[in-house]
């Protein structure tokens, strides 16, 4: 059985006549029209709109409008019945389907929130800082030692009051003096999110 759209297509063969004839004499696009001729109807707006635009068609063409718009409303109809089934049945779960559905958003919740609080705790907590360098803490005569440090790369690292910038990696360096005995080295570090840390750690001279 022809479509609306076979019909008129085959009409238009017949008198000889182009696409841009007909968008000519209706003043419809011929995207419209070939859409119409193909009977694809996802790409207009309305159902009044493509009748309207079979209606002018079929007339100028010389076929009953009334005929034509028949054959349409009866395709049309059957592909909105096609789609509705295929919504209906996509609504439509199994117990089994529902508990997997039910389990996989509960994980995507869980796998979500554990997520979010991870973010908040290293937002919320202090800068961390850990010495690379050197290993031990004990040094005999030895005036300095080089210290390797490294912490996050947006914080601001201060040793004493100085000032000390690390590269993109969160690596900074630092000569720390030594005397005789026991020396305390503290590095202070204010994170991203302000917060302030101080590491502390113990190096010993000896001579």
């Amino acid at each position: 059985m022809l479509s609306v759209g076979e019909i008129l297509k085959k009409q238009r063969e017949k008198l000889g006549l182009e696409l841009k004839d007909i968008e000519k004499a209706i003043k419809v696009r011929i995207k419209f029209l070939t859409a119409v001729e193909e009977n694809n109807w996802k790409i207009f707006s309305s159902k009044i709109y493509i009748s309207g635009i079979i209606k002018n068609y079929s007339r100028y063409l010389g076929l009953n409008s009334s005929n034509a718009l028949a054959f349409f409303r009866r395709d049309y109809e059957k592909l909105e019945s096609i789609n509705f089934k295929r919504r209906l049945a996509g609504s439509y779960f199994t117990p089994e389907t529902r508990k997997i559905f039910i389990t996989i958003i509960i994980l995507i919740f869980l796998v979500f929130f554990a997520y979010f609080g991870f973010q908040l705790k290293q937002y919320f907590s202090p800068a961390k800082v850990s010495i690379l360098a050197p290993e031990g803490d004990t040094f005999k005569k030895k005036e300095s030692v080089k210290i390797l440090g490294k912490t996050e790369k947006d914080a601001t690292i201060t040793v004493f009051g100085e000032r000390i910038f690390q590269n993109s990696d969160g690596l900074f360096e630092y000569v720390f003096p030594l005397k005789p005995g026991e020396n305390e080295l503290a590095i202070e570090v204010v994170g991203a999110n302000g917060r302030k840390s101080v590491f502390k750690k113990k190096f010993i001279r000896k001579e």
